[in-house]
């Protein structure tokens, strides 16, 4: 957890009021000077209104050429980013023929599989042929390959559980199963760190929510015991079913999952587990089988686990992994199962290819190697930059790494310069994160290589330097490594 330094969080509340102070001001002379002018609405009631509207015309726009650059190449660890200019203060951006070559250090290419890869490729390829782009039809008509039945069998078999099933979206996995598994009636106990899609499944679903903090798994007994002693509300009778939903590793925070403690203390009160591994699933454990296999939890002891085919496949779309029973009760209820068109079949190929090189089926030790090296590339490149003085958050062996901005000024400041020097940084504000807690979040690839990695980390010193966010004493360098970290020319 961020634990906000009492003098950075005063000068930042203090940046974010002279940019609330100025912005109504500008509203205010703005009315006046434009009082007499239609707004061309005929009657219709403005769409966006009051402080979302504030906040994206006053704020988000004076920066938003840091966010949704376009990539004119494979996200490999290497990348060429298109270059865009306004003409208007930053309202609109154009883009320009021109293109930049940067390292990547924000695509989610744990594995390296987005590239062109010698086993997955010509694969992809054969089923492009074969299948076409699209199936162009539901699971439940004539949207099932023989490829699909392939990959959820495969998938079963790498996470460990009876059955699993495929969804195109990853983010719909979440925010369409949630509400297959639970209704009004049930209560869903969310960490409070969880995704998006999980919040918006939870929402949907019309169980009660009810939150505990972020990885405390003493906490979350506490709000089941309460909860299972007040029961629901004004009947007070007994929840229907209880669902405690987490994540492998968290995505803002680079922190891996208090797993065994979590699961025990689920156990104790014959709660349901749903374990979303998104992040974790390919690219931590010994053969890359995610936070079970790291943090050795059975995984009979998890009854639903979640991914995606995003991360570490280099692909698109998500799974659910449970018995039998639950993945046919998800096939005939789930909407995003009935109404959805199914995976792409190159899209499925893609993570067929990829499952096998890292369990070794592709006949070479290629998979143990990628393993291998995201592993020493992410502890790496965490250990230097906290050595550095940046306040890093999250885990060992998380290719997640957030860097702590915290200041709004200094959120365009750090990925502008980032760029400039050839080095492509992802920045994450407010709404994706408190207002407070703005980060730059770097994600480290198995296709990085160790110059790679020094000449990243050359640039982001220099640059927390200039912006001035490096909040801890700078660790003395020891000699020995010096020779071993020299500047690469």
């Amino acid at each position: 957890m961020v634990r906000l330094p009492y003098l950075t969080a005063l000068t930042t509340l203090l940046s974010y009021g002279i940019l609330f102070v100025f912005g109504h001001l500008r509203d205010f002379f703005r009315k006046i000077l434009d009082w007499s002018k239609s707004n061309n609405l005929q009657g219709y009631a403005p769409i966006c209104l009051g402080y979302e509207d504030f906040y994206t015309r006053r704020l988000y726009l004076r920066i938003q050429d840091c966010f949704g650059r376009p990539i004119a190449s494979a996200p490999d660890s290497w990348f060429d980013v298109v270059e865009r200019y306004s003409n208007d203060n930053n309202k609109t951006l154009r883009r320009t023929e021109k293109t930049t070559k940067c390292l990547n250090l924000g695509s989610y290419n744990y594995l390296g599989f987005a590239a062109a890869d010698e086993y997955c490729t010509p694969r992809v390829i054969e089923s492009l042929k074969q299948y076409s782009v699209s199936t162009c039809s539901t699971r439940v008509d004539g949207g099932t390959t023989k490829l699909h039945t392939e990959l959820e069998e495969l998938v079963a078999r790498f996470v460990g559980k009876p059955a699993a099933i495929l969804f195109g979206m990853g983010y719909v996995t979440n925010s369409a199963i949630i509400p297959a598994l639970i209704g009004k009636g049930g209560l869903i106990i969310s960490d409070s760190l969880n995704h998006n899609s999980i919040v918006n499944g939870a929402r949907g679903s019309g169980a009660t929510v009810r939150v505990f903090q972020h990885n405390n798994a003493p906490h979350l007994e506490e709000v089941l015991r309460e909860q299972i002693a007040h029961g629901q509300p004004r009947t007070h009778r007994p929840w229907k079913k209880i669902i405690v939903i987490i994540e492998g590793i968290y995505s803002m925070e680079g922190e891996l999952c208090n797993l065994p403690e979590i699961i025990a203390v689920c156990k104790k009160y014959k709660v349901y587990t749903y374990l979303d591994e998104a992040h974790s699933i390919g690219a931590v454990g010994q053969t890359g089988r995610g936070v079970c296999e790291l943090l050795g939890v059975d995984t009979a002891d998890v009854d639903i686990m979640m991914g995606t085919f995003t991360k570490s496949f280099g692909s698109c779309g998500g799974y659910i992994a449970a018995s039998k029973e639950i993945i046919q009760h998800l096939k005939r209820t789930c909407p995003a199962h009935l109404y959805a068109t199914s995976m792409s079949p190159p899209a499925v190929q893609q993570v067929i290819s990829a499952m096998k090189v890292i369990l070794g089926e592709d006949g070479t030790n290629r998979g143990a190697k990628k393993l291998a090296q995201i592993r020493e590339n992410s502890n790496f490149f965490r250990s230097e930059l906290q050595k550095m003085g940046f306040e890093v958050l999250g885990d060992n062996d998380s290719p997640i790494m957030p860097i702590m901005l915290y200041n709004p000024a200094k959120i365009p400041a750090f990925s502008r310069e980032c760029l400039h020097q050839n080095v492509a940084i992802v920045t994450v504000a407010f709404p994706a994160t408190p207002l407070l807690l703005a980060r730059a979040r770097i994600c480290i690839s198995a296709a990085h290589t160790r110059e790679d990695l020094i000449k990243a980390l050359e640039v982001i010193s220099k640059v927390g330097d200039l912006v001035g966010i490096k909040y801890f004493p700078v660790e003395p360098v020891n000699p020995h490594k010096v020779k071993h970290l020299k500047k690469i020319e």
